[in-house]
């Protein structure tokens, strides 16, 4: 769900793409628990700078913004600004680039870790192949918003 409205966001495709997404990263266990299996319910909140900071300093201690952060109990927040800031860096749209997001943080719901150097290297692996093949299936960005 959209909780902000500086960066506008085509919520059609985010979610067309999370749905495909979902059914990738359930099958990509970076632990062997498969928890996103039993996960009753995945829910994005994309929101501002301001927001994420938030909630990077309450739940993580960390001051700032981040990119994403994801909740074992099934909630990945994802800042929008942030989202256009990397976008233009990397030569994508805004969409695409949250639409990576949520590719990270459903992986991590499923046990994967970046933390360390290795496993870092193979998530970034797994998560760039899912993000382009989802990419491929779900077409360009449409420019309509919602």
């Amino acid at each position: 769900m959209n909780r902000q409205r500086r960066v506008r966001v085509n919520l059609a495709w985010l979610r067309r793409f999370a749905q495909e997404a979902l059914g990738e990263c359930v099958r990509e266990s970076g632990d062997g628990l498969f928890a996103l299996k039993q996960a009753p319910a995945v829910e994005v909140a994309i929101v501002t700078d301001a927001a994420i900071a938030r909630v990077h300093e309450d739940f993580m201690d960390i001051p700032g913004a981040t990119d994403v952060i994801t909740f074992e109990h099934g909630e990945i927040v994802a800042s929008a600004e942030t989202a256009e800031r990397y976008a233009d860096e990397h030569g994508h749209t805004v969409d695409e680039e949250l639409a990576l997001y949520i590719v990270h943080g459903l992986l991590h719901l499923n046990g994967h870790d970046d933390m360390e150097p290795r496993a870092k290297k193979r998530m970034h692996a797994v998560q760039d192949r899912i993000w382009a093949a989802i990419r491929k299936r779900v077409g360009d960005t449409p420019k309509t918003w919602g």
